[in-house]
């Protein structure tokens, strides 16, 4: 891939229908070096998105006709990994979570600064198309963050959403230890105090669905830092008589 002094230009998508945002991106982004296509409505994106190679997609939510979701859920199905920059009027946490697990790579919430969006467009080319597959799985846990159904083997686990959340959270890095604070950014909205015990809470719950049933322990405590998934999908446990 070549600078923008190059004789190949970066090429950018920009599907937005609010003629004064999509007029201001597209100008930014040739300003930058960029060859940009710009589309107004969700069908013309997605036909855009899935008939010419891009660099990356910068994709609204709100669309006529197709949403930014459903763009970008059709896109990972048909096997595209272009990287994928989401932008949304909705601030709520719900919003950017169904916009990740949908295969989004990253999202900016209006009003933004156009240096921040092109900061995070640079490390989303460098980092390249990415597959990722839709199921997860963690030993014998398998979680379908499309679908978010999950399985701890052949049984099918009915979870709420805020448990499937902290589960798929978890699911994206086993092993890793996540802060309460960083499960509680990323699955609640900023409602919630900072010193409430709803994590530890849903986290209970969680283990009374997924763990306990199978006699097996998957989500770790680990005390003053947060939790984590064992990366081999829970050890059994070990009763005393």
């Amino acid at each position: 891939m070549k600078t923008k002094d190059g004789d190949d230009a970066v090429r950018i998508l920009v599907v937005e229908d609010e003629p004064k945002m999509a007029e201001l991106l597209g100008r930014g982004l040739v300003e930058e070096g960029y060859a940009v296509d710009v589309t107004a409505d969700g069908a013309a994106g997605y036909d855009a998105a899935a008939g010419r190679v891009y660099d990356a997609i910068v994709l609204d939510v709100m669309l006529p006709g197709l949403s930014g979701f459903e763009i970008c859920r059709r896109l990972r199905h048909d096997g595209i990994w272009v990287p994928v920059l989401m932008l949304t009027a909705r601030a709520a946490v719900v919003d950017r979570v169904h916009g990740l697990d949908g295969g989004a790579d990253d999202y900016l919430t209006k009003p933004f600064h156009l240096d921040e969006l092109f900061a995070r467009l640079r490390a989303l080319i460098r980092r390249g198309p990415t597959p990722r597959p839709t199921v997860s799985t963690v030993g014998n846990l398998r979680i379908d963050a499309t679908a978010r159904r999950c399985w701890r083997g052949d049984t099918e686990i009915v979870l709420t959403g805020k448990e499937f959340a902290l589960l798929e959270m978890f699911a994206r890095q086993p092993g890793i230890v996540l802060s309460r604070e960083v499960l509680m950014e990323h699955c609640w909205d900023f409602a919630y105090e900072s010193h409430s015990n709803v994590v530890d809470v849903h986290i209970r719950a969680l283990r009374d669905k997924i763990d306990r049933p199978f006699g097996v322990t998957s989500v770790e405590t680990v005390r003053g830092s947060g939790y984590r998934l064992r990366p081999d999908g829970g050890r059994i446990e070990s009763h005393t008589p």
